[in-house]
Order: C-alpha cells, then sequence, then structure tokens
C-alpha cells in the first residue's frame, strides 16, 4: 500500500513552546488513520501540519520533513493553495458559508477559476451524491445552507471538498458537535468515502476509532508514542502509556 503522507522527525513550535516533537509515522493510501490522545498532546496540531494551516499562528517554527505524494510540503516554494487543494480539511463545528447549498460545494472550484456551468453542476451534483445528500436536497440547491440540520452541515462541508477532488481529507472531530445517530451516519459515510480518499481523523471518542480506523496513533505531550494496527492498539498496545490512557487510567 502507498504511502500518501510521510512525517520524519517532526518538530514544530508555538513560540518557545515545542508542541510536536520528532514525529514520525506514515500515512497510508485509501485507510482511515485516526490519532487520540488526551487533550492538549498535539493531535490537532499534527493534524494541521499537513495543510499548513499552522503557518496562521504566529511564533510557529517547524523543521523535519512532511511529505505528500513524495512532495515536501514544508519548503517555502510550496504553492499553498495547491496544498490545500489536495488536502482538505473538515472541523469540529460544521462551517457552511452563508451561501445556497450550491454555492458551497461549488465554491473551491470557482475560486480555482472554474467557471463553466455545466462542469460546476456536475461537480455540485457529484459531491452531494457522494455524501449521500443528493436526493434529499436536489430540489433546494437555491436555499441557504445555513437552514441544513447539523449533520446535514457537516456533509455539505464534506462535498464543498470532494468537489475539488483532494487526495487526503483531514477530519478535525468532525462528530464532536452531532448526537448519535448523525455521529454514526458520519461514520458510515468516512467509511464509505475511504474507497476513494484517504482520511486522517483526530478523535476524543475512542470507540470511534476503534469502529472506523485502520491504523491509529496515541499520542502524550507532543509525543507520537505509538502508532500501529489499530486492533493492535486497542488489544495489544506496546507502550505502557497508551495501554493508561486506553483502559482509562487517565486522560
Amino acid at each position: 500500500m502507498q504511502n500518501i503522507i510521510t512525517t520524519e522527525k517532526l518538530n514544530l513550535y508555538y513560540g518557545t513552546f515545542q508542541a510536536l516533537i520528532d514525529v514520525t509515522f506514515n500515512v497510508e493510501q485509501n485507510k482511515i488513520t485516526a490519532l487520540i490522545g488526551p487533550s492538549g498532546c498535539g493531535k490537532s496540531t499534527l493534524l494541521r501540519v499537513f495543510n499548513r494551516m499552522n503557518d496562521l499562528i504566529e511564533g510557529v517554527k517547524v523543521t523535519g520533513s512532511v511529505k505528500v505524494n513524495g512532495e515536501e510540503i514544508l519548503n517555502n516554494s510550496v504553492d499553498l493553495i495547491d496544498l490545500r487543494k489536495k488536502v482538505g480539511m473538515v472541523f469540529q463545528r460544521p462551517n457552511p458559508f452563508p451561501l445556497s447549498i450550491y454555492e458551497n460545494v461549488v465554491y473551491g472550484l470557482r475560486i480555482h477559476g472554474e467557471k463553466n456551468r455545466r462542469v460546476l453542476d456536475e461537480a455540485a451534483e457529484k459531491s452531494l451524491a457522494a455524501v449521500l445528500l443528493f436526493d434529499d436536497l436536489k430540489d433546494k440547491l437555491s436555499q441557504n445552507a445555513l437552514g441544513l440540520s447539523l449533520e446535514q452541515q457537516q456533509r455539505l462541508c464534506i462535498a464543498r471538498l470532494l468537489a475539488v477532488v483532494p487526495d487526503v481529507l483531514l477530519m478535525d472531530e468532525p462528530c464532536s458537535a452531532l448526537d448519535p445517530l448523525a455521529t454514526m451516519r458520519i461514520e458510515e459515510l468516512m467509511i464509505e468515502l475511504k474507497k476513494q480518499y484517504t482520511i486522517v481523523i483526530v478523535t476524543h471518542n475512542m470507540q470511534q476509532a476503534a469502529r472506523i480506523s485502520d491504523e491509529c496513533g496515541f499520542m502524550l505531550l507532543g509525543e507520537l508514542v505509538e502508532f500501529a494496527d489499530t486492533k493492535k492498539i486497542f488489544t495489544a498496545p506496546g507502550d505502557k502509556r497508551t495501554e493508561d490512557y486506553i483502559t482509562g487510567r487517565f486522560g
């Protein structure tokens, strides 16, 4: 299986505080990779390295190597708009734009200069169908996206990413604002999407990581303590700190 993301000796500092310490691991194609660990351990920081969202924070310094599809993304010469097209991100709370459902989905394509209405229409239908929204919303595409339920809004945000045909979907606690039923449906959607995409998810919910991920990394105080097949992490962890976290002794 091909590695889509590779990090080597990745360190990240917010000013003098070191938030990531020598993180080295690989994310494989068409798998769901979960990052778990207590709050403040560096999970979301690591996720945001993959599309350089940390660049927006003042005083951030990154060393080491991060490759996406074999290409080093920490170089100053990297086109960030292009990188964020390849590596899209879904946040904790759905963040649809205050526009129509249609305009939300084609937003990224318009930014990249697409004006052909047929291309936009096809992308909107395909992306909404991929997140199982098209049948429900095909007659409501001109309605404001803010009128959708939270679950539909989160699906719409995923559709907005899919429209620009990314390689990787980053998901930062994508179900934390959703009820259990909506969470289950988004999890089912993610399992379906991994046939075509590579997914990296940060989750506080260990059961969720155990249910949907193929590989799992446990983080603690900026360190990737252990990274392995999810089954192994949850049944036979190699590090006592992982075991203590999973069995609820701390965190």
